[in-house]
Order: C-alpha cells, then structure tokens, then sequence
C-alpha cells in the first residue's frame, strides 16, 4: 500500500475509497442513515473501550505498545470510515461542514470567554 499523508491525501480521495470499498461488496443495502448512525456510535464506543477505567498514565503507557495503539488506531479508522461513508451518502461535502461548526461554536465560545474553561456555551 502507498504511503498515505494526511498532508497529501484529499478527503474526497478518502471518501471515494470508502465508497468504492461499500460498493465492491454490495453493502449500500445495509447502510440507511440511521444504520450508519448507529453504526458511528457502535464505532465510537469500541474506541472508548480502549480507554475504560484507564488513567491518563495507563493510557501514556499503552500508547506506547505497538499493538494497543495499532489497536486504537483500527477503531479511529472505523469510526473515519462511518464519517466518510455517511457523509458522501447523504451530499455532505466534510471541509465544508467543518468550517461551518468551527465557527459556530468560535461565536458560541468566544476566546475571551471559553480559554481555558470546561463549561457549554450556555454557562459561559
């Protein structure tokens, strides 16, 4: 396989792997918005395992063992694949959306205000 940068890789390059991937093995049948909603979720919470019960210094340790964080690694890219998979199934274009969030939540939380401090917008 290529070496693959982040620096160098597009998102619609991404996207279309994951596409090409889902339609070699006819899977499109199985993957409603809802089912790769939940899908996202399932991903994520096999993430979290990973750090259950962990304290921060357990973590620094694991991280460090090639296996775990390869581990760790293969459940952040399930989670990417549901991003990219129901992103381009549903027209949304990623950079776009992200941008957006990054400034809405820049106005829901100010610098002057958020810096430094763990609160919703709501309590700021």
């Amino acid at each position: 396989m290529d070496d693959c940068l982040d620096e160098t890789t597009p998102v619609s390059e991404l996207k279309l792997l994951v596409r090409r991937f889902v339609e070699e093995r006819d899977w499109d049948q199985f993957h409603t918005p809802k089912d790769l909603a939940i899908g996202l979720s399932v991903e994520a919470a096999e993430l979290l395992e990973h750090f259950r019960f962990r304290s921060d210094e357990e973590m620094q340790l694991r991280l460090r063992d090639e296996t775990r964080r390869a581990e760790i690694g293969h459940e952040l890219a399930d989670v990417l694949y549901f991003v990219l998979l129901m992103s381009a199934n549903l027209g949304y274009d990623v950079s776009t959306i992200l941008r957006q969030k990054l400034e809405l939540s820049a106005h829901n939380y100010p610098v002057e205000q958020a810096r430094g401090v763990n609160e919703k917008y709501t309590e700021l």
